[in-house]
């Protein structure tokens, strides 16, 4: 077995690990047992996917090229959402703080976006995909969609949840995240919907899953950060829940997108 389906079986595994055990979380209805939060080691899941990225991006060059820079960039956003989950859980063990948010792990989450919109912007330069559509209505997609997406953010977090109203510095900081997130995720995902226009063309399109994948993880994550958001506004959310799910499928799905960009695909002989 290579090295490339050891770290995709490893990976895997976890992933259904801890999706059994957000499963056993929901049927038990266990929302303060310890379990929920010793479930934040799925952590390891974005630091494995992190590491194992900046590991392929040697292959490609590293800095010296641009799918090498992109993975760099969309591993390191990894390697931070990662290092955000090892101080959310210290919060949770050693603190004794089931739900710190907003707190000192946010800064380490919100370094990811930046991180990830560079990534995905390399990776649309090496795909050939330009910043702005070739016709009009391409260009209008890409400035409605994202006004209506954080429209709908802000509606449901701070119309429906919050009645419209920010009654407190802590309340003003978790809007803020609240708000970032999603609108983070909508920069990122229009950026990924430029390469996606031109994946096919891609090497031939051997690498159209890769980057496929890696379009979804954005997708996903921003249902999650949504959830995320809207559950702590309502104090419905618990460790273990829904949107702790779908972290761990974004970042399941992220690291298999990275995983797949691999260069050993160019050397393979055409049948």
């Amino acid at each position: 077995m290579n090295m490339q389906k050891t770290f995709l079986t490893i990976l895997w595994a976890l992933f259904v690990f801890f999706i059994g055990w957000f499963f056993w979380i929901y049927i038990t209805g266990n929302t303060q047992h310890p379990l929920n939060l010793y479930s934040n080691t799925y952590g390891i899941i974005p630091l494995l996917g992190g590491l194992y990225g900046l590991f392929l991006a040697q292959h490609w060059g590293g800095m010296e090229s641009k799918v090498g820079k992109a993975i760099i960039f969309l591993s390191l956003g990894l390697i931070t959402w990662g290092i955000g989950m090892v101080i959310w859980l210290y919060y949770n063990i050693v603190l004794d703080v089931s739900v710190p948010y907003p707190s000192l792990a946010d800064a380490a989450f919100i370094l990811s976006w930046p991180l990830w919109g560079i990534g995905a912007a390399f990776l649309s330069i090496a795909t050939g995909a330009k910043f702005g559509a070739k016709n009009l209505k391409g260009r209008l997609l890409l400035f409605i969609i994202p006004i209506i997406v954080i429209a709908f953010s802000y509606y449901f977090l701070v119309t429906v949840a919050r009645q419209g109203t920010i009654s407190s510095y802590e309340g003003s900081l978790k809007t803020f995240f609240d708000l970032a997130y999603p609108i983070g995720d909508v920069v990122i995902l229009s950026i990924a919907l430029l390469i996606f226009g031109l994946s096919y063309r891609y090497f031939g399109g051997i690498y159209k899953m890769a980057i496929y994948l890696i379009l979804f993880a954005f997708v996903v994550n921003y249902f999650a950060d949504f959830t995320f958001s809207h559950t702590t506004t309502l104090e419905t959310y618990y460790n273990g829940s829904l949107a702790d799910a779908l972290f761990v499928a974004t970042m399941t799905i992220l690291g298999t997108g990275i995983a797949l960009l691999d260069p050993k695909k160019l050397e393979e002989p055409k049948i």
